[in-house]
């Protein structure tokens, strides 16, 4: 087997330097995860070691062999083997037949030889320890089944590298394992694996090496085990893990939000709540604690069956998302792309949703003013994009999530409602959202968050509610919430094996 080896390897796009000089070598044998922001050229790189992108400048060698650029045909016959983050098996094949696609196996009449296919289909599939009838047509494979199919196909003629972006983006985390065990297989013979990511918790799990890109530099390439999680995350947002998190100001005492009594369904304990102007309030639990029902329910865009929410002393019809949004109020909902954005519309477009009759006159469209304001919001959340006419699912993770909380700063807000806010984002975006949470906080919004990320919780909140069974059972202030033990007392609370602190509707 042989080293990939990256000699200052320059890449631009319009102008833009991506990859600012990169010399790495990715040793055969070892899992060399990749990690970065998003933006910070990990794909970039990979695409181009596959042939798939041309350099500016700089090489890419197979040890002595030197890759001809932009070359996907010469890479694949060396065995450079690359795995997209976005899978694009045939549904309507069996699994044999996506494996051998391509390079179909057939008789001596020249005829499809499917029997064969199907018998060495079975035999790869369980060396690899994968139970999945060759014969099962691909649409009713799970994504991480897919993910792995794709990756034996990848490797089932002998790799000499194996690149996977980001192979865990769509994979519920109960069928991750699946996919270490075919990595660690394929280290096992020889290959040098890629991996790039942004979850930490990968890297013990699957590494040996660890390289971090920062704005397009190598800024970290060490042995996994000489490097801590708060090292690799400082390298890659280029400063110390602490700075995540500046709430350090104090809520104001005017009353913001108040709910009493809300009840989603007739039967459940009716919950109240009362938030003031500039506090960030936590709402923490296991999956299936009700958080996202409450938060839905405030903002009306699910039914309750009885109690009252205000915003500033006025009362909020309940089930009401138009009055909700009259009295100042927003909501972020945990599924951005399902929910939160309408990917195919621009930014622009997507802007213009939450407050359309604000920017329009009889029924047309200011253009200029609306331009204008959301312009302003983009750039007050910091969005990285090619400008307002951009496509939104053309954007990252984090850029997306921007555009979903920027869309409601057109006007003035009150009340922010947040449903995990910074779930499938990077390390780097996060800090990003962490900021602007905490700014309009300052400027005296009242934020309540659900998030199921503890850090998160302990880092911004001023008090965090925990809840069970949709009901609120505990409540830590922030004396609380810098204790050693609030994380375990938080867990204890959610897992019902704690005791619970009265939740009143008076400010605490």
């Amino acid at each position: 087997m042989a080293s990939i080896i990256c000699d200052t390897v320059v890449k631009g796009f319009s102008g833009v330097p991506v990859l600012k000089g990169i010399s790495a070598a990715f040793e055969p044998g070892t899992v060399t995860v990749l990690l970065g922001e998003n933006g910070a050229g990990k794909s970039t790189l990979i695409k181009i070691i596959a042939g798939l992108e041309t350099a500016d400048s700089g090489t890419v060698s197979l040890d002595e062999t030197l890759l001809p650029k932009g070359n996907p045909r010469f890479a694949n016959l060396r065995g450079i083997r690359l795995v997209p983050q976005e899978l694009a098996p045939i549904p309507d094949m069996t699994v044999y037949e996506n494996l051998f696609i391509g390079r179909e196996l057939r008789n001596r009449a020249g005829l499809l030889d499917r029997r064969r296919m199907i018998r060495e289909a079975r035999t790869l599939l369980e060396s690899f320890d994968v139970s999945i009838d060759p014969l099962t047509p691909a649409r009713k494979l799970s994504v991480a089944m897919l993910q792995l199919v794709e990756i034996i196909k990848a490797t089932s003629e002998g790799a000499t590298a194996l690149l996977l972006d980001e192979p865990t983006s769509a994979i519920p985390d109960r069928e991750i394992e699946g996919l270490y065990t075919i990595v660690r297989r394929v280290r096992e013979l020889g290959a040098a694996v890629i991996y790039t990511t942004h979850k930490m918790e990968e890297i013990s799990a699957i590494a040996d090496r660890v390289m971090v890109l920062r704005d397009g530099e190598l800024v970290l390439d060490k042995p996994a085990g000489d490097v801590t999680h708060d090292g690799m995350i400082s390298a890659m947002i280029g400063r110390d893990l602490g700075d995540l998190f500046t709430q350090n100001h104090a809520p104001r005492t005017e009353t913001a939000l108040t709910v009493v009594g809300l009840q989603r369904e007739k039967g459940m304990a009716p919950v109240d709540l009362t938030i003031r102007r500039g506090e960030i309030v936590g709402l923490a639990g296991l999956v299936g604690a009700g958080r996202t029902e409450l938060l839905e329910a405030i903002f009306g865009i699910r039914d309750s069956a009885a109690g009252t929410v205000d915003v500033n002393g006025t009362s909020v019809a309940r089930g009401n998302p138009v009055a909700s949004i009259h009295a100042k109020m927003a909501f972020v909902p945990e599924d951005r792309k399902g929910a939160g954005a309408v990917l195919s519309m621009s930014i622009l477009d997507n802007a213009t949703l939450p407050h359309l009759s604000s920017f329009s006159t009889f029924g047309w469209v200011r253009g200029n003013s609306r331009i204008r304001r959301i312009t302003a919001a983009m750039k007050s959340v910091g969005l990285r994009s090619r400008g307002l006419s951009q496509s939104v699912e053309t954007l990252s993770g984090g850029n997306q999530q921007k555009v979903v909380l920027a869309r409601w700063l057109t006007n003035d807000i009150t009340v922010l409602l947040l449903d995990e806010p910074t779930r499938g984002v990077d390390i780097g975006a996060r800090s990003e959202i962490y900021r602007i949470i905490v700014d309009l906080a300052e400027s005296g919004v009242a934020v309540v968050m659900a998030s199921s990320d503890m850090p998160e919780i302990l880092g911004l909140a001023h008090r965090a509610l925990v809840m069970r069974g949709g009901a609120f059972v505990g409540e830590l202030d922030q004396a609380a919430l810098a204790r050693p033990d609030a994380q375990d007392n938080i867990f204890r609370l959610a897992a019902g094996i704690g005791s619970a602190t009265p939740i009143v509707p008076s400010v605490l």
